[in-house]
Formats: C-alpha cells, structure tokens, sequence
C-alpha cells in the first residue's frame, strides 16, 4: 500500500510538530551516519591517495559542486511550489510541477554536460589546479568520468526535492547515506586491494550515489506517490516559467554560497599549496558537524514553514522560532568545546598523517557559527520564498574572492584568508535576522519585504 501524504488542518499545530519531530529523529540516524562516514572517508582517502593527490581530489570534489548546483535551483524551487500545492489539495498543479522539473533538468543538464567534457578536452587542466602533470596523469580522463557521473546524478536528485516537498526530508537524506556508503564500501575495496589509483577513487565515490538514486525512482513514483509521476502529457510551459522563476533566485543564493566557500579548496591550491587544501579540510568537516547536526534540526522547519504560512498558522512560526533561538546557542557552546578537544580529536582521528593548526580550527569555528546563525534564519525565510533580500546580500561575493587574492597575496597566511570568508558572511546573518523578525510581526517594508 502507497503511503498517505501528510495533511495538517488549521488545528494541526500538534500533528505538523509532531511529523516534524519524527522527520527529525530520522534524519538523525541518516545524517549520523552519513557524518560517521565523512570521518572515516578522509583518513582512508588519504592513504589511498596521500597527501598531495588528495589535496588535488578534494580540490575536484569542490569543482564537482558547482555541477551539482547547475539544476539553477529547480530543486528548492520544486519543494516549495510542491509544498504549496499539497497545502491546498492541488494534486494535478503537483504532478505538472514534478513533470515539469525533470524535463527542465533534462534540458539543461545534457548540454551543460556536453560543454564541460569540450573545455576538458581544450584545456590545460593541470595548470588550472596548479597540479604537477608526473603526479597525476589520468586527471584529465578522471575530471571526464566525475563530470559524466555527477551529471547523471543531478537529473536523479531531483527525487530528494519531492520527498522534501512532502515534508519528508528525512528519505532525501537517508538516500544521500546510502549513496554514501556505498562510495565508503567501494573505496575501501580499492584501498585493501592496491587498485586506488587517482582514476578509480574519482570514479567510485561519483559513481556511487547514482546507484542510490535508480532504484528509488520506480519506488517512489510507481509505488509509493503513483500521483506525482512525472509525464511528458503534465509537463506545463506555465508551470515551468513560475518553476523557473522561483528556481534562479534559488540558484543565485547557491552560487553565491558556492562562491564564498566552496571555491576555497581552488583558491588555497592556487594561493598558497595542494598540501594546504588537506588540513584545511579536515578541520572542516570535524566542526561541520555542528553544522550538519544543525542542518537536520532546520531542514524539516523549511518546508513546515511552508505549509504553516500558506494556512495563515503564524503561531507555529513563532513557536518555533524560540526552539531554534535555544539550539543555536547551544550550538554555540558545543563549538567551543570542540574547539577545546580538537587536538585529541586530530590525533586520535588522523595521527601523524596531516598536522592541523589550532588557528586554523579557531577561525574555521567562527565560520561555521556565523553558517548556524544565517541558516537559523534562512530556513524560514527560505519556506515562505522571503529571497529578494538574501539576494541583494549576495553582493558581498563580489569582493570575497578579491578581499581574499590581495589578502593572501599581502599576508601570505591562510588564516587571514580564513578571516575573510567570515567577514562576507556576516552582513548575511544580521539581514536574515532583521528581516525574519519584520516579516513575523507584520513590520516589513520595502525591501525587507517577502
């Protein structure tokens, strides 16, 4: 039997939280173990591959994110409209929107794919990472198949945008922790059997969530919600230009994230070394995990928002809005513990293998508490499609990738340049705030308008 689609009446304060809650928990146990793996993929990795061709791997793994923000934000776009129109029972105007967003994907993933294999056939890949060409010969035939795989996936990925239209983010996560575990089982295979070469470890970690996302399709669209199957009958031109329209303000917001840290790895293997990109990392990904636990907590409210704005149920935002007040101040705290142990944790994580400075992880902390303050905020803001402001606050990616050339270039020291990403992101945090509590009191005006 399909499972029903969750309905909140305008008594369903209780039923809404309480689906919340359990999407919640869920997304715990995927979300955990998906940082679990997280941990243990970086030490493996970095005996596959060692220091210098990992540094380069986590380098294309960072290009490789650019590709997967090119859906121009049909993605959030689709969970949004998704959520509106099951608000108000719209289950034809659902199914156009579902239809539509795979025949858009479809139409702009090919021959973006097809771009990018002609720039890396004519173009000297190795001095745009700065990579020695002795060290890495198969990158050129590597950066190929990532980009073939990667593409693949973002038409497939789309599945996870329903699921979280449905108020169901916790199935969109467990199918990134599969696809996940999968790219751990396959390195680790490549690792004890003396096959990690470069290519192979590329190839298996982009590989892998596809083989996560091909079974759900028929799970979810022939079993499961047969009412949302995408056709090419319910694909509507209007739909789509509202789709679209919704989806490029999406798409400008993750540019511009993309553009303020995602594109650091490139810009330390340029300023400074590969080598650097390595603890670079690592002390990101121990204290992203304030963020990624974080993530879990909002990431059910964004949509749940959704549904309590379109039914006028402001007494719900506002409850909720003094449990994430609660929990990003614990978030807070937990940070600076984390900083506290982060020497213990390096070693006993890491060893020998890579030395990260404790600088490095008091400014990389400081990030990822300005990243928690603007997503406490942007959840929501996100949920009622409040983005006109957030986009004019995109302009501070103008001057980050300047700030932090002549930064570095001045200092030579990349915890300055660390300085920098914090400083673009805090003018995004105070707008957030501002503009989340004027919309919740009926104060906005101008441009703190939704």
């Amino acid at each position: 039997m399909p499972f029903k689609i969750p309905r909140f009446t305008s008594q369903g304060i209780d039923s809404r939280s309480s689906h919340l809650y359990a999407n919640i928990v869920a997304s715990f146990v995927a979300k955990g173990w998906s940082a679990v793996i997280v941990l243990l993929m970086v030490p493996l990795t970095l005996k596959c591959l060692g220091a210098y061709q990992n540094g380069v791997w986590l380098t294309v793994s960072s290009m490789l994110v650019w590709i997967d923000q090119m859906d121009i934000g049909l993605g959030n776009g689709l969970r949004n409209k998704l959520a509106a129109h099951i608000a108000h029972d719209e289950w034809q105007e659902a199914r156009k929107v579902v239809s539509s967003t795979m025949a858009m994907l479809v139409c702009i993933i090919v021959p973006l794919m097809l771009i990018l294999l002609l720039l890396i056939g004519n173009t000297d890949i190795n001095r745009l990472l700065n990579v020695r060409p002795d060290e890495i010969p198969e990158l050129r035939m590597a950066l190929t198949c990532a980009v073939i795989l990667v593409c693949i996936t973002l038409v497939l990925k789309f599945i996870g945008n329903v699921y979280m239209g449905l108020q169901q983010p916790a199935v969109s996560n467990l199918l990134l922790a599969l696809g996940q575990t999968l790219a751990l089982i396959a390195t680790w295979l490549l690792y004890i059997t003396g096959h990690a070469t470069f290519l192979n470890v590329v190839a298996v970690n982009t590989a892998a969530p596809i083989l996560a996302f091909l079974p759900a399709y028929p799970y979810t669209f022939y079993w499961r919600y047969p009412m949302l199957k995408p056709s090419i009958k319910m694909v509507d031109l209007h739909a789509a230009i509202d789709l679209a329209n919704l989806g490029l303000k999406f798409f400008w917001l993750q540019i511009a994230a993309i553009l303020q840290f995602m594109t650091a790895n490139i810009l330390i293997s340029q300023f400074f070394t590969p080598e650097m990109v390595t603890p670079y990392q690592i002390a990101y990904r121990y204290l992203s995990l304030v963020m990624v636990v974080f993530t879990i907590i909002c990431m059910p409210f964004w949509n749940a928002t959704t549904d309590a704005y379109e039914r006028g149920d402001i007494m719900w935002i506002r409850q909720a809005d003094r449990k994430m007040t609660r929990m990003t101040i614990f978030m807070g705290a937990l940070l600076v513990v984390m900083v506290v142990v982060s020497p213990s944790v390096y070693q006993l994580w890491i060893g020998d293998d890579c030395e990260v400075p404790m600088g490095m992880t008091v400014m990389m902390a400081l990030y990822i508490f300005l990243m928690v303050i603007s997503l406490r905020y942007s959840f929501f803001l996100n949920g009622i499609s409040a983005l006109r402001l957030q986009l004019y606050m995109t302009i501070t990616t103008v001057i980050y990738i300047p700030l932090a050339w002549y930064v570095s270039s001045t200092t030579h020291d990349i915890l300055w340049f660390m300085a920098v990403m914090s400083l673009c992101v805090a003018p995004g945090c105070l707008a957030n705030m501002i503009q989340f509590h004027k919309i919740l009191n009926g104060k906005a005006k101008g441009i703190w308008k939704r």
